[in-house]
């Protein structure tokens, strides 16, 4: 295990995709710690105390010290762990990672859209928003992973359209992300899942299928 660890807590929400990649970091990382369970919308004294700006999760403390923001968490856990490095070391290279995270990271949004929104035009809308992302993220792709032959920081950051579009795939009805469109992209969602490391920190898919569709459903019977 990675020394420097002391106490680690991590506080989060299972199946959280954000907070997954803290997750999928630390075990890369072999930082041992202690998960702290959030519930929705019921955050505790001491999660609002460590993080009173955005007040949400995901929140990594260390030696009493938190940090927040799930890709500034990323950053700190690869220069205080230094084992199996998520940042290049070259700075042209990692200044282009830091570029794919922050974009990737920015088209969650349409994701999250396309998962909520019940009116179907409205949905297409953003269907189109999300799948011109992937085009965009298919072009970049040129080896097994974003960071070469290992993940790094962007498949990480990415972790979200591996194990979350298949289950909004699943529960809506309607595939976005298919081998024959995006061909790069899916095979790299599918070693990307396979990766152990990943593997052993993806929340169990059939529990995220039963909360999702619980939600999809209860979306359907208030409109």
């Amino acid at each position: 295990m990675a020394s420097n660890q002391k106490e680690v807590k991590l506080f989060g929400i299972v199946g959280s995709p954000f907070v997954t990649r803290v997750e999928i970091a630390l075990n890369l990382k072999g930082v041992e710690y202690k998960f702290v369970e959030e519930k929705w919308k019921d955050f505790s004294d001491t999660l609002i105390k460590y993080n009173p700006v955005y007040k949400k999760v995901p929140v990594l403390v260390h030696n009493d010290k938190p940090i927040s923001e799930s890709l500034v968490i990323l950053e700190y856990i690869d220069e205080t762990w230094t084992p199996n490095s998520i940042l290049p070391s070259d700075p042209y290279k990692r200044a282009l990672a830091r570029f794919w995270a922050k974009y990737i990271d920015e088209s969650v949004g349409a994701v999250q859209k396309v998962a909520f929104t019940l009116d179907e035009k409205e949905r297409e809308k953003y269907i189109e928003e999300m799948q011109a992302s992937f085009q965009i993220l298919e072009n970049e792709l040129k080896d097994k992973f974003f960071g070469g032959e290992e993940i790094g920081l962007v498949d990480i950051t990415a972790a979200f359209i591996a194990s979350w579009v298949p289950i909004i795939e699943e529960v809506i009805g309607l595939k976005l992300l298919t081998s024959e469109k995006f061909p790069k992209l899916y095979q790299w969602s599918q070693d990307f899942i396979n990766h152990q490391v990943v593997k052993e920190k993806l929340p169990n898919r059939e529990t995220q299928v039963t909360k999702f569709k619980a939600l999809h459903e209860s979306l359907v019977a208030s409109k």
